[in-house]
């Protein structure tokens, strides 16, 4: 098996899938599984991952993307979405969850629950609308996001599967094409998933990065 940095170079973000290779139900769940692992703040994962598979469906969202083919090609598209609704109640199951999994009593979590709560609520300025606040909550809820699609791609390529992340759609037309809203979700980011095609030109393109020395600081001393 490659190492990390070889798949890392392998990788990159594919423009043209091959529509008659499809992962298997397996390699799909480890990809998804991935995700779920992923870290976030507190642990609090404020995410869902949709699963787009019906063709017609995906021809919409194509056409809510600007066209691009990766939405219908690839073997599997993967919408990234925010929960809308980062409050108490989160938290108060995800304490839940915690004391069945690691089998401890709920109130000894209240600490921990009450850091939680805390710092949701304090991203908010003082005498800010409940509007700002929940804006807030979703905009780092959003970081969140993209640290798991960060593993998704990381594993994707250590499995030797494609994968194309994506910002160029319109959100808007996704939520109301996928009935998010009715789900409490709002989406953030794509990546579609599969096998690059073999006339896809981007594939044989040099991996152009910037040098270790111009993007790694380190601070040695402060005086």
């Amino acid at each position: 098996m490659k190492n990390i940095i070889e798949s890392l170079q392998w990788r990159y973000a594919t423009k043209k899938f091959d529509t008659t290779k499809k992962l298997t139900p397996a390699q799909l769940d480890m990809l998804l599984t991935a995700a779920r692992l992923s870290p976030s703040s507190f642990g609090l994962q404020p995410w869902k991952f949709v699963i787009v598979t019906d063709p017609a469906v995906r021809a919409k969202l194509r056409e809510a993307a600007w066209g691009q083919s990766q939405i219908t090609d690839a073997s599997a598209l993967i919408v990234f979405c925010v929960r809308k609704n980062i409050d108490d109640a989160l938290v108060d199951t995800y304490m839940q969850s915690i004391a069945t999994t690691r089998n401890v009593p709920l109130d000894s979590l209240k600490g921990f629950a009450d850091s939680i709560k805390g710092s949701i609520n304090s991203r908010a300025t003082a005498g800010s609308a409940p509007e700002a606040a929940t804006s807030a909550a979703r905009e780092w809820a959003s970081r969140q996001v993209y640290i798991a699609l960060g593993v998704l791609l990381t594993t994707a390529a250590h499995l030797d599967i494609d994968a194309c992340p994506m910002e160029g759609f319109d959100p808007q037309k996704f939520d109301d094409i996928l009935g998010l809203a009715a789900l409490g979700l709002e989406s953030r980011v794509l990546a579609a998933v599969g096998f690059r095609s073999a006339d896809d030109t981007a594939a044989g393109m040099e991996k152009v990065r910037f040098p270790k020395e111009e993007v790694v600081v380190e601070v040695k001393e402060i005086k």
